[in-house]
């Protein structure tokens, strides 16, 4: 026990950037649905994102083939073959793919139960499961280039993939969890008590949805740090029309924008 414990400690050490995503995501979650819910959604991704890394590293379902290169075993925890802050990153990055869609999908005038309804809808799960496989085309060919930047070199595919060295199948696989994560979550969410404020609304969302941006920027600026220029003018490129949606959102949520509209009404 004493052990894990060390190794936990050397993996904040040695990853702090992912235990500040974490700490954040914490943070946006816990306002949003509570802490019970973010202690059920926590448990879903990690659990979900481990077997599907265990199973993708054994039989490549459903990432496809890969293995992790156990360079920092004993410098960091590992869960079998698996380093544990990988996992654990599918955790924030399934939230914030959450919140971003429920805050595309909600009206700004949304009242606690219709929030509850959009958090728990089809078209939510659907667009969820979207931009969790669409900021992994940013992530996923960064982290392969590992060696260039601190991350280090932790996995590698038995071929080159097609999309910057990493295959189609693993974006397929992260659509799926996506896909799995939210699915459990709305199912057991109505099983627990009401959240612990019964005023929670649309804003508190925005946490979340804005994390989304941050982990999407950090990624995108390292792209660019490491040379890879046309990957990350690739990625800038695709989130063109979903950055324009959220800044739309918020824009029409935003007190300026009603002290403009009323000013015009009046005038």
């Amino acid at each position: 026990m004493a052990e894990v414990v060390a190794l936990f400690v050397s993996t904040v050490l040695l990853r702090p950037y992912v235990f500040l995503f974490l700490a954040l995501y914490v943070w946006a979650a816990a306002a949003a649905i509570g802490w019970r819910r973010t202690a059920l959604f926590t448990a879903i991704a990690w659990a979900v994102a481990f077997t599907a890394e265990y199973s993708s590293t054994r039989n490549g379902i459903p990432f496809g083939f890969y293995s992790y290169i156990p360079a920092t075993k004993g410098r960091e925890l590992w869960v079998s073959n698996v380093p544990f802050m990988d996992s654990l990153s599918f955790t924030f990055l399934a939230y914030v793919s959450f919140a971003l869609a429920q805050w595309l999908r909600l009206p700004s005038d949304a009242g606690a139960r219709e929030v509850k309804d959009v958090r728990r809808s089809w078209p939510v799960l659907g667009l969820t499961a979207f931009l969790f496989m669409l900021i992994d085309v940013v992530i996923d060919p960064l982290a392969l280039r590992g060696d260039r930047w601190f991350l280090g070199k932790i996995y590698e595919y038995p071929s080159p993939g097609i999309y910057f060295g990493v295959p189609l199948t693993n974006f397929l696989g992260w659509g799926v969890v996506g896909f799995v994560v939210i699915a459990l979550f709305q199912r057991l969410d109505g099983a627990l008590p009401a959240e612990e404020s019964s005023s929670r609304g649309v804003r508190p969302i925005l946490l979340g949805a804005a994390l989304y941006f941050l982990i999407l920027a950090f990624n995108l600026c390292m792209t660019f740090a490491i040379g890879e220029y046309l990957l990350g003018t690739v990625g800038i490129l695709l989130y063109v029309p979903i950055t324009r949606l959220f800044l739309t959102r918020y824009w029409s949520m935003s007190p300026v924008h009603s002290f403009v509209s009323r000013g015009a009404m009046s005038s």
